[in-house]
């Protein structure tokens, strides 16, 4: 007998749709390639985490099997606000929940949960699977919280980074190189001294914009500039055809900008502007230096650098594993 596929509908909580930073969707993407090797054979629901959930949503929730939310940058100590990566109330969160959280990770190096936010939470979360978080910063908020039941995985994005797979991105230095840049989080002086090494170091320099005014940033950093960068579309198809086709190096202010050069096999280095990259550098020895340190970028461009990320593969293989077996 055929079995039913809606039986085990799923619902994902996906911050890529409606979202302004494509990084989002390489996050997205990478979690829902998992999800697919888990559950084949489900129907699936995607619904965005930047508006609240719709009465028209409700009426599917109550007969999900998992519901589970794709990583990014949603967690926080406070709900309240104009940002939110994540837009729930707690009056919603009998329906939208139970959740299973996949790869999730801390906003920023912020306060102490308040007592709405611990209450959400704990109404929120499912109690009886193991929640996997990006990063050890983001397991020790959950746990301040009384959340034990989490445990360290890294981002989905890093999952397949095994040695293996490090072992197959070049060491050497590649002819073109490929930036990027955050026109939200602005180091004008800095971001300016990147791009003039760039270009006085490598034969090409192209740009790419992961978000809506990275393009209008790096217009107005080269407007004085003879040499000016080449521009890959604003996309992630076109994105990946650059990284997969040319002999390039990527530097740049993108963590995920980054971590997809790194799964497209290019020699990377993420320079940080915030907890992501910081915390993943700690963790994982994800390639990373502080934006600014131009000495150490000339060293990266001009020596040997052999990328050497250390993913939690146990961590990774007990999440996946309660689904096996459930």
């Amino acid at each position: 007998m055929v079995k039913n596929i809606l039986e085990n509908n799923i619902v994902l909580y996906n911050p890529a749709i409606s979202s302004m930073n494509i990084g989002d969707k390489i996050i997205a993407e990478a979690a829902k390639k998992k999800i697919e090797e888990l559950f084949k054979g489900n129907f699936v629901l995607e619904v965005s985490t930047f508006f609240p959930v719709s009465y028209y949503h409700m009426r599917h929730f109550k007969d999900a099997k998992y519901k589970f939310v794709l990583g990014s940058n949603l967690l926080k100590s406070t709900f309240f606000g104009l940002k939110k990566q994540w837009d729930i109330k707690l009056r919603q969160s009998s329906f939208v929940g139970p959740v299973i959280l996949m790869g999730a990770g801390w906003w920023q190096y912020n306060n102490k949960p308040n007592l709405y936010t611990k209450l959400l939470y704990k109404k929120l979360l499912y109690k009886d699977y193991i929640h996997s978080v990006r990063d050890d910063f983001t397991l020790k908020k959950m746990k301040s919280m009384g959340i034990k039941n989490v445990i360290n995985t890294s981002c989905p994005t890093m999952w397949n980074f095994t040695e293996e797979f490090n072992s197959k991105i070049p060491t050497r230095r590649a002819e073109n190189v490929i930036f990027t840049v955050n026109a939200g989080n602005k180091d004008e002086l800095n971001d300016a001294k990147m791009i003039d090494l760039l270009h006085k170091e490598y034969y090409k320099v192209f740009f790419w914009p992961q978000e809506i005014k990275d393009k209008q940033y790096v217009d107005y950093l080269e407007r004085h500039n003879s040499n000016k960068s080449i521009v890959i579309n604003p996309n992630l198809k076109d994105y990946d055809n650059f990284l997969e086709n040319n002999d390039t190096d990527y530097i740049g202010t993108r963590l995920h900008g980054g971590i997809r050069a790194l799964q497209k096999y290019c020699r990377s280095l993420i320079l940080t502007i915030d907890n992501r990259a910081n915390e993943k550098k700690k963790d994982f020895n994800l390639p990373v230096i502080k934006r600014g340190c131009l000495s150490e970028i000339k060293k990266f461009i001009k020596k040997d650098y052999a990328i050497n990320i250390l993913i939690p593969e146990k961590e990774i293989f007990t999440w996946k594993s309660q689904f096996r077996l459930s």
